[in-house]
């Protein structure tokens, strides 16, 4: 059996390293937002659905994503659900909020806002890699 696979992509920390009051996921890097290439990057892996989990400056979000803005009822658009964190609570907080919106019978990919540089093809590999086992996970070593 084939699961489908969901998104998940966390994006409501505060970016206090950063020294901004701006939300961190919407500062640029070659002209776009960081979110922006997380987002895509996840739809090119035909996500069933791409849950983003946003707090800090939500409002902000919502406003510099007008083509992937949320429906006022229903929270989605045709790919996306946005899903507020409105305590911040850490990453495994912020995850559990999606997990609300996500069916048992699914593959959940769960990447950060904040890391515009990953690639579709290697998310790909980590998706076929895992199957339907229950967990993986993407490290690096890097020297001291």
């Amino acid at each position: 059996m084939s699961l489908s696979l969901t998104a998940v992509i966390l994006a409501a920390g505060q970016g206090k390293r950063m020294k901004s009051a701006y939300p961190k996921i919407l500062h640029r890097l070659g002209g776009r937002m960081l979110l922006e290439f997380v987002i895509d990057a996840a739809l090119m892996l035909d996500s069933q659905k791409i849950h983003v989990v946003y707090g800090h400056g939500g409002e902000q979000i919502m406003a510099a994503f007008p083509d992937r803005a949320q429906d006022s009822v229903s929270h989605t658009t045709s790919h996306i659900n946005w899903v507020p964190q409105t305590l911040q609570l850490g990453t495994g907080h912020a995850v559990e909020q999606a997990m609300a919106h996500i069916p048992d019978d699914v593959l959940v990919l769960v990447l950060y806002g904040d890391v515009p540089l990953i690639k579709p093809v290697m998310l790909t590999e980590v998706v076929s890699k895992v199957g339907e086992h229950s967990i993986g996970l993407v490290t690096v070593r890097l020297p001291d």
